[in-house]
């Protein structure tokens, strides 16, 4: 009993404490979009999930290539503006609309990092993703001190 009052003790105080960490945000190219492009938190760069949209507020052209090729520079663009580049991702996570496009994808997505430094990763099918995309990708990058 005394070890389950010490731990909730513990625990409580955490959680009265303030937060020690601040976060730093980094607002979308577009400020209608209600959401940053990416927030740092400590040595973590949280990506938003990137999609390939046209000027028009669509989808570009092209097939799951395209979108893939488009939403790898997209994040390429928010990483290099911070500083970074694909070898400072450690973790992404997929979005596909049709998972029998996995192969496709991962014939682009492969090609943005070293084959001995692939991100962590996880992926899952959804019924639909914003603005008519097929694909969608977040990830998570290490800010060099």
């Amino acid at each position: 009993m005394i070890g389950i009052l010490a731990a909730t003790a513990v625990w409580a105080s955490a959680a009265a404490a303030p937060a020690t960490i601040g976060a730093v945000y980094f607002p979308n190219s577009d400020p209608k979009l209600p959401f940053s492009s990416a927030v740092q938190v400590g040595d973590v760069l949280y990506l938003s999930g990137a999609l390939a949209s046209d000027d028009k507020g669509g989808v570009i052209a092209g097939g799951m290539p395209a979108e893939t090729k488009a939403v790898m520079e997209q994040i390429g663009v928010t990483l290099k503006a911070r500083g970074l580049s694909y070898g400072d991702v450690f973790k992404c996570t997929v979005m596909l609309t049709d998972v029998s496009q996995w192969g496709e994808f991962n014939k682009i997505y492969v090609t943005y990092f070293k084959p001995d430094r692939l991100p962590a990763r996880s992926a899952f099918g959804a019924a639909a993703l914003a603005r008519g995309a097929h694909v969608e990708l977040e990830c998570w990058a290490r800010v060099k001190p």
